[in-house]
This record gives C-alpha cells, structure tokens and sequence, in this order.
C-alpha cells in the first residue's frame, strides 16, 4: 500500500505544530485539491468544516486531534472509514491529574480556605478520611479507569458508571439505566468524563444533581465535570448550587466555549473554572503515534483504537 497525502483539517487548534510534525514524514495539505482529490489517504481533524471528507476516493481512515468525536459525527457528510481515537500517555495523565487536584481540592476544603484568606479568618473545618468521600466517576473508559485507579490508592471509595458492565478491580461498578440512580445515590463527589453522544448530551441537568448523596462527610454533593461542554445543563447546575442541591463544582467545559462573559457560572463563589484545559492535546506527543498507526496499517497491520460507530464513541 501506498503512502498517500494526509489531510490536515483543525479548527480552535494552531495547526503550525501539527503540520510541521505530520510533514516531517509525509506530504501535508490543508485543502483537498477537488472536492474528489484521490491523493490524500488520511484525515487529522477537529472540527472540520462540514462535507469537507465526503468525496475523497481514496481516504482510509480519519484521526480525531483531540480526546472526543462528537466533532466527527457532527459532519452530515462522513464517509464510511474507520475513525481513531486519540489514546495518549500524557492525555491520560493530564486528564488523572486534573481529576485527582479537584477531588483533593474539594475533599480538603480548597474553597473555603481561598474564601477565607482575604478575610484573615483562623477557622479549620473537620477533615474527613479520604475513605468516607465516594467519588463517582460517570464514564469507564481509558480515561476514566486511570483517573479511578489514582483515587483508589489514595483511599477514596470510587463508584463507577458507564452505558455497558465495565468491571474493575476495587471500584462498585453501575452500567446502564437501570444503574444510573443506584450510581448517583451512592455518590458525594461526581466526576464526568462522559463522549458526548445524542444519549449523553444534557444528562447532567437538575433531575440528575437532585439524585447526588448530599449528607456526607463533605457537608454536601459536588460535580466536577472534564468530558464534554454539551454534556450539561449550565442554567441546571448554578439552580443546583443556588438551592443547595450541589455544595460545589469544578467545571472545565461548558454548553458555549468559550464561557461567555455573562455567564453568571463566572462570579458565582461555588464554582471553579478552568478554560477547558484539563488534558490539552500536545501534538508532540500525539503526531508520532498518528504516523506509527498510518505505517502499520500500510503494512496490513490493523488500527488501533477505533471508535465505535454505532456507540458514537
């Protein structure tokens, strides 16, 4: 099999890095030449503009730049090819470490204390052992699994959810419908790592919060969301905060990006916001897996990581 052209479609990303990688081994475009350009063999992408795939003759797979694919299936014109996740050691650690600071972060009263300073006030709440807090972690995948074995080993009970049984050693596993309240019920500190699909999106509206363990060792239910923006309600989760369903939240990702300015999620004291920052895609790290992945599959090897289609993830 030959080498073909790679297609570089990035939008919200500086495209520079991954060109000046992709290209230091294969030929780069940024522009199909024809709506039916038969050069280009593969697609690195997100958010690309719609149709941009549908014509290409000989495209053989197309790699998401970033850890969804929601961007991907957004596209009316998607071809049939394989779709390849991103699957990256220092995602995943970025993505464990972002998890891991918030959790500890709420656990150890982190917003209390910054309230606190300005005010010179001397007061130190009770501290629970990690062992009474249980983080629920919505979402079991690759992500999900490491971000839940650091917890582990740092004491916390970790509950988990996802849409089918994903079993993991140490941590009570919910699946489905039929697990979802049960998951929530059982749950103080709730981390989403969901894919957005059009099951998922909105799911973490005000029925969901209300389902939340708000007597527990932290004085209340929290939320720390680092999956998809699309995946909550924004206006559900200040009501949430306001009424006291929630004691607080960590939110890195949000409905419209970037947050706009009117946002009262911005000023409000409970929340605290990263510009979704939790695991960046570094091209240094992600390009040389892309370039091993195309090799391979040239040598009739077959591609790692693949999305399911049909789950949408």
């Amino acid at each position: 099999m030959e080498k073909g052209k790679i297609l570089l479609a990035v939008t919200a990303f500086h495209p520079q890095r991954w060109h000046q990688l992709l290209a230091a081994e294969r030929e780069v475009v940024l522009e199909p030449a024809g709506a039916n350009d038969p050069s280009i063999a593969y697609a690195v992408v997100w958010k690309h503009k719609p149709n941009l795939l549908s014509g290409l003759p000989n495209l053989r797979a197309i790699f998401s730049v970033g850890a969804g694919v929601d961007h991907i299936f957004a596209d009316p014109g998607l071809p049939g090819v394989p779709i390849v996740r991103v699957v990256a050691d220092n995602l995943t650690q970025y993505m464990t470490e972002y998890v891991v600071w918030r959790v500890l972060d709420h656990h150890r009263h982190g917003m209390l204390y910054r309230a606190q300073q300005p005010k010179k006030i001397w007061h130190e709440p009770p501290q629970r052992p990690a062992g009474d807090i249980s983080v629920g972690i919505m979402g079991l995948g690759h992500l999900g699994r490491a971000a839940a074995s650091v917890l582990l080993s740092l004491g916390f009970a970790v509950n988990g959810w996802s849409r089918t049984e994903r079993p993991m050693k140490g941590v009570s596993t919910y699946a489905g419908e039929a697990g979802l309240i049960p998951f929530l019920n059982a749950t103080d500190i709730l981390v989403v790592l969901l894919p957005l699909t059009p099951q998922t999106q909105g799911i973490v509206n005000y029925g969901l919060l209300k389902e939340l363990r708000r007597r527990n060792g932290l004085g209340g239910a929290v939320l720390i969301n680092a999956g998809r923006g699309r995946l909550q309600k924004d206006a559900d989760i200040v009501r949430a905060l306001d009424d006291g369903t929630l004691k607080e939240a960590s939110l890195d990702v949000f409905e419209v990006e970037p947050l706009p300015k009117t946002s009262p999620l911005w000023s409000h004291p409970k929340v605290f916001i990263t510009p979704h920052a939790a695991a960046t895609s570094d091209p240094a790290h992600l390009v040389p897996a892309m370039l091993r992945q195309m090799d391979a599959f040239e040598r009739g090897e077959k591609l790692e990581n693949l999305v399911d289609r049909e789950a949408g993830y």
